[in-house]
C-alpha cells in the first residue's frame, strides 16, 4: 500500500502517500491498483507533490481483463497499491495466441522490460497517423515499424505498402530487407526507375488537379478535350464520321461569328492545317454545276470586303453533320499522350466558340497555357508510358518485381518534384488504387496501404470537394476501408491536414509534439487523447511516442527500437561539414 485516498475529483484520486519516495524508484506514470472490495480499479499516477499524488483513474481488472474506461468511483476507504506485474502486462500488451496476428511496437518507457505488442488485424485494418516534430523519431518509428512487420518469422508475403517519400529517406531503410520485395520509383530523371503514370489512365478530374483547376466553370472544358481525345487520336476508319461533324461543327461556329471575312478565312484555314480528315480538309473539293475547286480557294473576298462564296461554303460543311453525334469520354482501352491531349484541348476551345476575350475564354486559356507548358517542360516524362496498358495491368506492374515476385514494399520517391505536383501524383496513384479495389469482385481480398510522409503537404483541407465534389484522400478515409484501402499518415504539421481525413483515422502513434496549435488540434480531434496525454507530448524523447487510439486500451508510453538501417533522415552534421568537409579548390 502506498498511501490512502483523501480526495475525488472526477477521474483524478487525490492520495496523501505513506512511503518514503526517496527511496523508492520513480513513480510517475506508473500504475496503481485501487482495490475496492472484489473491485479492482486501474488508475496511472500523473504527480507527485509534497507527498501528494495524482492518480487517474484508467478502467477496473475484471476475470483476468482489463476494460478501459470508468463507471464508478473507488471508495475512500480502498487500498492504494502499485500495479503488479501481470496486471500491467493486461494493460500494455496481451499478445494473441495466434503468434501470426502479433506485431512487437517497442517496450513500455515507464516498464522497460515490458514489451508491447499490438495485433496485426486490428491496427492495419484501419487507417492511422503518426504525428511528430521534426527530430522527434517519427521517420526512424515508421521504418522500425514496418522492419519489424516484415523482419518476422512468417513476413506477409501479400502484403502492399505502398510508400510516397518525401524526401527519398526510405530506400536505404528497406532495399536491404531479405524476405520480402521492394520496388522503388523515383522523380529524379537521371535515373532508369522514372514514376511513369499512363496518361489514358487519367480521369477528368485527374486532369483538373494536374491544371491546377480552380472552378467548376473550367471542368466543363477539360471534360470536353478529353472527349476530343477520343476521337482524335483513334485510327480514321473508326471514327471518320463523327471527326468529320466535329470539325464541321467548329468551322461553321466560325463562319457565324460574326468576325470580319479575313478573320473568318485566317481561323478556317488554321483549324483545317491543324485539324482534318481525308474527306475533309483544305484540299477537299467542293463541286457545284461547272465548277471544281479544293477548300482553300472558296474565301476569296470581294471587292465590298464580304466572302463571295459564303453560302457556298456553308452548305458544304453542313453536308457532313452527323445525327449520331455524341462524344464520350476515354475508357482506357487505348492509348494517347498528353500531347495528344493538349492538341484535344486546343481544339475543343474552337469546337466551344470561345473566340472571344470573355471570363470563359479567360478561364479556359489559362488551362490551355498550363497543359502547354507541362507537355513542353521535363515533367511530361512522368506521364510517358512505353507502352500500352489497361488499368488492371498497371496497377499489378506496379508491385510486380523483374523476376515475376511480389513487392510487398512498393517506394515512390518524389522528393524531386515540387509540391504542387508532388500532391497530384499522390491523389492520382491512391485515386487508381481505390477505383482498382472497388472494382474487385470479391471486395477487400487485395488489401493496399498508403502511406504518406509530410501528409500535411497532400492531405488537406483544399478545394477540391467544392470544385471535383470529392477530395481522394477524404473519400479513402470513409470508404477505404470496406474495399481494403487504408491510409497511413505521418506528418509533423497535424493542424494544417483535412480534418475529414484526420477523423476518421482510428490509431494514432505521436512523437513529441510542441507547437502550440498542433497539441491543440490533436485534442480537439482525437477523443481518446486528454489534456494528461497532451503534457506528456511535450515532454517526450526522441524515439518515445504515446500511441492511442482504437487499438490501445489506455494511452501508453513506448520507447521504439533504432531501425537498421535507418532511414536517411539525420540532420546535418555541421562539424563534419565545416571542419573536415572536401576541399573544392
Amino acid at each position: 500500500m502506498i498511501g490512502n485516498i483523501i480526495g475525488i475529483d472526477n477521474n483524478i484520486v487525490i492520495v496523501k502517500l505513506q512511503i518514503d519516495i526517496n527511496k523508492t524508484s520513480n513513480l510517475l506514470n506508473r500504475y496503481v491498483e485501487i482495490l475496492d472490495g472484489d473491485t479492482k480499479i486501474i488508475g496511472e499516477i500523473l504527480s507527485i507533490v509534497e507527498g501528494i499524488c495524482k492518480i487517474q483513474l484508467l478502467g477496473n481488472i475484471h476475470n483476468n481483463k482489463f476494460i478501459a474506461g470508468m463507471a464508478n468511483k473507488p471508495a475512500f476507504s480502498s487500498n492504494v497499491c502499485l500495479a503488479k506485474e501481470e496486471d500491467v502486462a493486461l494493460i500494455i500488451s496481451m499478445p494473441s495466441m495466434n503468434e501470426e496476428e502479433n506485431l512487437y511496437l517497442g517496450k513500455s518507457a515507464v516498464y522497460e522490460k515490458f514489451p508491447v505488442y499490438i495485433n496485426i488485424n486490428k491496427f492495419f485494418q484501419e487507417h492511422f497517423a503518426i504525428f511528430g516534430q521534426t527530430g522527434s523519431g517519427k521517420s526512424c518509428g515508421i521504418a522500425r515499424i514496418i522492419q519489424n512487420l516484415f523482419e518476422q518469422e512468417n513476413p506477409p508475403k501479400h502484403a502492399k505498402l505502398f510508400l510516397f517519400d518525401a524526401f527519398g529517406e526510405y530506400h536505404y531503410a528497406f532495399k536491404k530487407l531479405k524476405k520480402i520485395g521492394f520496388k522503388s520509383y523515383t522523380t529524379d530523371l537521371r535515373r532508369d526507375n522514372i514514376i511513369k503514370i499512363p496518361t489514358w489512365l487519367l480521369t477528368v478530374d485527374d486532369v483538373a488537379l494536374l491544371l491546377e483547376v480552380k472552378s467548376a466553370s473550367q471542368l466543363p472544358i477539360v471534360e470536353k478535350a478529353m472527349k476530343l481525345v477520343n476521337i482524335f487520336t483513334r485510327e480514321e476508319s473508326e471514327v471518320l464520321e463523327l471527326k468529320n461533324d466535329i470539325i464541321a461543327r467548329a468551322l461553321l461556329d466560325i463562319l457565324n461569328s460574326g468576325k470580319s471575312p479575313a478573320q473568318i478565312r485566317d481561323q478556317i484555314f488554321s483549324v483545317l492545317s491543324t485539324y482534318n480528315t481525308s474527306q475533309l480538309n483544305l484540299n477537299t473539293l467542293v463541286i457545284q454545276p461547272g465548277y471544281t475547286r479544293p477548300i482553300k480557294n472558296c474565301f476569296n473576298i470581294d471587292s465590298t470586303g464580304k466572302l463571295r462564296e459564303m453560302e457556298l461554303i456553308t452548305n458544304f460543311f453542313q453536308n457532313f453533320l452527323s445525327d449520331n453525334y455524341e462524344l464520350k469520354l476515354p475508357d482506357g482501352t487505348f492509348p494517347y499522350t498528353l500531347y495528344d491531349l493538349k492538341n484535344a484541348f486546343d481544339f475543343a476551345l474552337i469546337s466551344e466558340g470561345v473566340l472571344s476575350s470573355d471570363k470563359v475564354y479567360d478561364e479556359a486559356n489559362v488551362l490551355k497555357v498550363r497543359l502547354h507548358a507541362l507537355v513542353n517542360s521535363d515533367a511530361v516524362k512522368y506521364f510517358t508510358y512505353p507502352k500500352y496498358i489497361t488499368a488492371e495491368d498497371y496497377i499489378k506492374e506496379l508491385s510486380t518485381l523483374e523476376d515475376g515476385r511480389n513487392a510487398q514494399i512498393i517506394n515512390f520517391n518524389i522528393n524531386y518534384i515540387d509540391d504542387r505536383l508532388a500532391k497530384t501524383i499522390t491523389k492520382i496513384y491512391s485515386r487508381l488504387l481505390f477505383d482498382y479495389a472497388k472494382s474487385k469482385e470479391n471486395r477487400a481480398s487485395e488489401p493496399f496501404h498508403i502511406i504518406l510522409e509530410e501528409a500535411h503537404r497532400y492531405v488537406q483541407n483544399d478545394k477540391d470537394v467544392s470544385i471535383l465534389g470529392y477530395n481522394i484522400f477524404e473519400r479513402i478515409t470513409k470508404e477505404g476501408r470496406k474495399y481494403g484501402v487504408m491510409l497511413g499518415l505521418i506528418t509533423q504539421r497535424p493542424s494544417e491536414m483535412s480534418d475529414t481525413a484526420v477523423s476518421q483515422c482510428g490509431n494514432f502513434l505521436s512523437f513529441k509534439m510542441s507547437h502550440p496549435k498542433d497539441v491543440d488540434y490533436i485534442m480537439k480531434m482525437v477523443s481518446s487523447v486528454t489534456p494528461e496525454v497532451i503534457e506528456k507530448l511535450k515532454l517526450l524523447q526522441p524515439g518515445t511516442c504515446v500511441t492511442f487510439g482504437h487499438i490501445f486500451q489506455v494511452p501508453i508510453l513506448i520507447k521504439l527500437d533504432m531501425p537498421s538501417p535507418t532511414p536517411s533522415s539525420s540532420s546535418c552534421d555541421i562539424v563534419e561539414a565545416w571542419y573536415r568537409g572536401e576541399d573544392n579548390e
